[in-house]
Protein backbone atom coordinates (compact mmCIF):
# COMPACT_ATOMS: atom_id res chain seq x y z
CA UNK A 1 0.00 0.00 0.00
CA UNK A 2 2.80 2.44 0.68
CA UNK A 3 4.05 2.14 -2.91
CA UNK A 4 0.61 2.99 -4.23
CA UNK A 5 0.49 6.17 -2.10
CA UNK A 6 3.82 7.37 -3.42
CA UNK A 7 2.72 6.72 -6.97
CA UNK A 8 -0.46 8.73 -6.38
CA UNK A 9 1.60 11.62 -5.04
CA UNK A 10 3.85 11.54 -8.08
CA UNK A 11 0.89 11.65 -10.40
CA UNK A 12 -0.53 14.71 -8.64
CA UNK A 13 2.83 16.48 -8.75
CA UNK A 14 3.03 17.13 -5.02
CA UNK A 15 5.89 14.95 -3.84
CA UNK A 16 8.09 13.58 -6.58
CA UNK A 17 11.41 14.99 -7.76
CA UNK A 18 13.11 14.95 -11.13
CA UNK A 19 16.66 15.71 -12.18
CA UNK A 20 17.57 18.38 -14.69
CA UNK A 21 21.05 18.58 -16.14
CA UNK A 22 22.52 22.09 -16.16
CA UNK A 23 26.03 23.52 -16.35
CA UNK A 24 27.89 23.92 -13.05
CA UNK A 25 28.10 27.70 -13.36
CA UNK A 26 24.35 27.95 -13.97
CA UNK A 27 23.62 25.65 -11.02
CA UNK A 28 25.87 27.76 -8.74
CA UNK A 29 24.22 30.99 -9.89
CA UNK A 30 20.76 29.49 -9.32
CA UNK A 31 21.68 28.21 -5.83
CA UNK A 32 23.07 31.62 -4.83
CA UNK A 33 19.97 33.32 -6.24
CA UNK A 34 17.51 31.01 -4.42
CA UNK A 35 19.36 31.51 -1.09
CA UNK A 36 18.16 35.14 -1.13
CA UNK A 37 14.54 33.97 -0.73
CA UNK A 38 15.13 31.26 1.93
CA UNK A 39 13.02 28.84 -0.09
CA UNK A 40 13.72 25.48 -1.73
CA UNK A 41 15.12 25.48 -5.27
CA UNK A 42 11.90 23.95 -6.66
CA UNK A 43 9.77 26.72 -5.18
CA UNK A 44 12.06 29.48 -6.50
CA UNK A 45 12.11 27.94 -10.00
CA UNK A 46 8.33 27.50 -9.93
CA UNK A 47 7.92 31.16 -8.89
CA UNK A 48 10.17 32.30 -11.73
CA UNK A 49 8.21 30.31 -14.31
CA UNK A 50 4.92 31.63 -12.90
CA UNK A 51 6.26 35.22 -13.09
CA UNK A 52 7.25 34.78 -16.74
CA UNK A 53 3.83 33.31 -17.58
CA UNK A 54 1.78 35.96 -15.78
CA UNK A 55 3.71 38.85 -17.31
CA UNK A 56 3.92 37.19 -20.74
CA UNK A 57 7.69 37.57 -20.77
CA UNK A 58 10.06 35.76 -23.04
CA UNK A 59 13.56 35.72 -21.49
CA UNK A 60 15.14 35.18 -24.93
CA UNK A 61 13.27 37.69 -27.04
CA UNK A 62 10.49 40.21 -26.45
CA UNK A 63 10.67 40.14 -22.62
CA UNK A 64 12.86 43.18 -22.20
CA UNK A 65 10.90 45.08 -24.85
CA UNK A 66 7.64 44.48 -22.94
CA UNK A 67 9.24 45.67 -19.71
CA UNK A 68 10.68 48.77 -21.39
CA UNK A 69 7.32 49.56 -23.01
CA UNK A 70 5.52 49.28 -19.67
CA UNK A 71 8.16 51.53 -18.03
CA UNK A 72 7.75 54.11 -20.82
CA UNK A 73 3.96 53.96 -20.44
CA UNK A 74 4.28 54.54 -16.68
CA UNK A 75 6.70 57.39 -17.36
CA UNK A 76 4.21 59.07 -19.75
CA UNK A 77 1.44 58.72 -17.16
CA UNK A 78 3.66 60.23 -14.47
CA UNK A 79 4.63 63.15 -16.74
CA UNK A 80 0.93 63.86 -17.38
CA UNK A 81 0.32 63.89 -13.64
CA UNK A 82 3.30 66.19 -13.12
CA UNK A 83 1.92 68.51 -15.80
CA UNK A 84 -1.41 68.61 -13.95
CA UNK A 85 0.34 69.43 -10.67
CA UNK A 86 2.35 72.18 -12.38
CA UNK A 87 -0.86 73.61 -13.88
CA UNK A 88 -2.49 73.64 -10.42
CA UNK A 89 0.55 75.40 -8.91
CA UNK A 90 0.61 77.98 -11.72
CA UNK A 91 -3.11 78.62 -11.24
CA UNK A 92 -2.60 79.09 -7.50
CA UNK A 93 0.25 81.48 -8.21
CA UNK A 94 -1.86 83.48 -10.67
CA UNK A 95 -5.07 83.63 -8.60
CA UNK A 96 -3.79 83.64 -5.01
CA UNK A 97 -0.09 84.20 -4.51
CA UNK A 98 0.65 86.99 -7.04
CA UNK A 99 -2.38 89.19 -6.10
CA UNK A 100 -1.60 88.72 -2.42
CA UNK A 101 2.03 89.63 -3.05
CA UNK A 102 1.04 92.75 -4.97
CA UNK A 103 -1.40 93.83 -2.23
CA UNK A 104 1.30 93.36 0.42
CA UNK A 105 3.72 95.33 -1.75
CA UNK A 106 1.23 98.20 -2.11
CA UNK A 107 0.59 98.20 1.64
CA UNK A 108 4.33 98.19 2.32
CA UNK A 109 4.93 101.10 -0.03
CA UNK A 110 2.09 103.03 1.63
CA UNK A 111 3.59 102.26 5.04
CA UNK A 112 7.02 103.46 3.93
CA UNK A 113 5.54 106.69 2.56
CA UNK A 114 3.64 107.32 5.79
CA UNK A 115 6.72 106.55 7.82
CA UNK A 116 8.72 109.38 6.26
CA UNK A 117 8.55 112.63 8.13
CA UNK A 118 7.46 115.38 5.85
CA UNK A 119 8.52 118.95 6.41
CA UNK A 120 5.59 120.91 7.75
CA UNK A 121 4.50 123.64 5.39
CA UNK A 122 4.53 127.12 6.83
CA UNK A 123 1.11 128.40 7.80
CA UNK A 124 -0.12 131.09 5.48
CA UNK A 125 -2.11 133.84 7.03
CA UNK A 126 -4.94 134.89 4.77
CA UNK A 127 -5.37 138.48 4.04
CA UNK A 128 -8.67 140.01 4.94
CA UNK A 129 -11.06 139.69 2.05
CA UNK A 130 -13.27 142.56 1.13
CA UNK A 131 -15.17 140.88 -1.67
CA UNK A 132 -17.92 139.50 0.59
CA UNK A 133 -20.28 142.20 -0.58
CA UNK A 134 -19.97 141.16 -4.21
CA UNK A 135 -22.58 138.70 -5.50
CA UNK A 136 -21.33 135.11 -5.61
CA UNK A 137 -22.21 132.26 -7.90
CA UNK A 138 -25.30 130.73 -6.40
CA UNK A 139 -27.49 127.88 -7.53
CA UNK A 140 -31.20 128.53 -7.94
CA UNK A 141 -33.51 126.55 -5.65
CA UNK A 142 -34.97 124.53 -8.52
CA UNK A 143 -31.52 123.49 -9.64
CA UNK A 144 -30.56 122.72 -6.04
CA UNK A 145 -33.64 120.52 -5.57
CA UNK A 146 -32.92 118.69 -8.83
CA UNK A 147 -29.31 118.00 -7.76
CA UNK A 148 -30.53 116.74 -4.36
CA UNK A 149 -33.04 114.42 -6.06
CA UNK A 150 -30.33 113.05 -8.37
CA UNK A 151 -28.07 112.54 -5.37
CA UNK A 152 -30.81 110.60 -3.53
CA UNK A 153 -31.37 108.38 -6.58
CA UNK A 154 -27.63 107.86 -6.93
CA UNK A 155 -27.37 106.98 -3.24
CA UNK A 156 -30.27 104.53 -3.56
CA UNK A 157 -28.62 102.92 -6.59
CA UNK A 158 -25.30 102.64 -4.72
CA UNK A 159 -27.07 100.94 -1.80
CA UNK A 160 -28.66 98.43 -4.22
CA UNK A 161 -25.21 97.64 -5.58
CA UNK A 162 -23.81 97.29 -2.07
CA UNK A 163 -26.56 94.78 -1.19
CA UNK A 164 -25.40 92.64 -4.13
CA UNK A 165 -21.86 92.43 -2.76
CA UNK A 166 -20.94 89.24 -0.95
CA UNK A 167 -17.80 88.26 0.90
CA UNK A 168 -15.91 85.23 -0.47
CA UNK A 169 -13.39 83.39 1.69
CA UNK A 170 -11.18 81.12 -0.48
CA UNK A 171 -9.22 78.22 0.95
CA UNK A 172 -5.97 80.01 0.18
CA UNK A 173 -5.35 83.72 0.12
CA UNK A 174 -7.23 86.60 1.61
CA UNK A 175 -11.00 87.00 1.48
CA UNK A 176 -12.36 89.23 -1.27
CA UNK A 177 -15.65 90.80 -2.30
CA UNK A 178 -17.78 89.52 -5.17
CA UNK A 179 -20.43 91.64 -6.94
CA UNK A 180 -23.52 89.72 -8.08
CA UNK A 181 -24.62 91.78 -11.07
CA UNK A 182 -25.73 90.91 -14.57
CA UNK A 183 -23.57 91.96 -17.51
CA UNK A 184 -26.31 94.26 -18.84
CA UNK A 185 -26.59 96.06 -15.50
CA UNK A 186 -22.82 96.41 -15.35
CA UNK A 187 -22.62 97.89 -18.85
CA UNK A 188 -25.49 100.28 -18.01
CA UNK A 189 -23.67 101.42 -14.86
CA UNK A 190 -20.46 102.00 -16.83
CA UNK A 191 -22.41 104.08 -19.37
CA UNK A 192 -24.06 106.16 -16.62
CA UNK A 193 -20.74 106.92 -14.96
CA UNK A 194 -19.13 108.25 -18.18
Amino acid sequence: MEKQKTNDRTKKGTGGYSNITVKKETALRFRNYSKRFNKPHSEVLDGMIQYFKENKLDPFGEGTKIILDSIKKLERQMMKKFDRIIAIIKNMEKTSIRPTYEMVLILYEAYVKDGKKLKPEPVKIQEERMDFLEPRNTVPKVEHDRILQEFKEYKKHCNEILHNVEKVEPMMGKPYLKLNMGIGDFESLKYQLK
